[in-house]
């Protein structure tokens, strides 16, 4: 049960890696980085920097999604330090703002083996094959995953919209097919990748600000498709590391926004309470 409840928590944490935040702050110079993946502002002046960094983010934020209610399908492979795991099919609904249910499915089998119900403040985890249920708290999810998050940050995340961005931007770059900006915050550096046409975002380097835990995240995101306006990426992969490596492919066989859906959570009463 521990492995499907991080498999679960992890899928959930990183089906997509980016916050849209009005930026507040721009840095004409390079700040020393730890890596040398950071990009360096390289226009003309810094008014050019400024309206630069600004229209992107402008339209960087275009992309945001807004929502009322979400569903999918999504095929999970994922890989840790011992090989490749079985693949996980996992259905998700979303009232925002309300509740995200996720079921999850031995794709081999066509088994539910776990299911979950998470609100702002609570989390219900239930083990269908060994019929037993947790009552937690939402920090629950942050202690299994190491990864610091609110309700809002979560919902996001499983939506396609960016978390973890700083508006603090410190590096700027335009190349011929790209653009390149790094934010500071608290947490987390972050490199974000942008498409030179539309300013899509393709692929977050995250690495953590405390130099002692070496925690990084590594995520593409591909196969765009445009439904009734929203931009959305039905193929991601994520890589995540610290102590231990872990590979992760989400492939969304179907998705729908604003459609009618039910998140009723059902708990059995022969079911084992922990």
């Amino acid at each position: 049960m521990k492995r499907l409840i991080k498999a679960c928590s992890l899928m959930i944490l990183m089906i997509a890696l980016f916050s849209c935040h009005t930026t507040k702050k721009i840095i004409n110079k390079a700040i020393a980085p730890k890596d040398s993946t950071v990009a360096i502002i390289t226009t003309h002046s810094s008014a050019d920097s400024i309206l630069a960094v600004h229209n992107t983010m402008s339209n960087f934020n275009s992309h945001y999604i807004d929502f009322k209610t979400f569903s999918a399908k999504i095929k999970v492979e994922y890989e840790d330090g011992k090989g490749k795991r079985p693949d996980l099919t996992a259905i998700v609904h979303i009232v925002k703002d309300s509740a995200i249910w996720i079921s999850l499915s031995a794709t081999f089998l066509n088994v539910e083996v776990f299911r979950t119900l998470i609100t702002k403040d609570s989390v219900v985890l239930m083990n269908i094959q060994d019929k037993e249920v947790q009552y937690r708290s939402l920090d629950y999810l942050q202690d299994v995953t190491d990864i610091p998050f609110d309700y809002r940050t979560l919902q996001d995340l499983l939506i396609g919209n960016p978390i973890f961005i700083d508006s603090n931007i410190v590096s700027y770059k335009r190349t011929d097919d790209r653009i390149l900006i790094s934010t500071a915050g608290p947490l987390f550096k972050n490199l974000l990748t942008l498409t030179l046409d539309n300013f899509r975002l393709t692929h977050s380097k995250l690495d953590d600000v405390d130099v002692t835990r070496n925690r990084t995240a590594d995520l593409t995101y591909s196969d765009f498709e445009n439904n009734n306006g929203i931009d959305f990426s039905t193929y991601r992969e994520i890589t995540v590391s610290e102590k231990k490596k872990l590979d992760i492919r989400l492939n969304f066989k179907r998705y729908e926004f604003n459609k009618e859906l039910s998140v009723s959570f059902h708990v059995p009463k022969n079911y084992k309470r922990t």
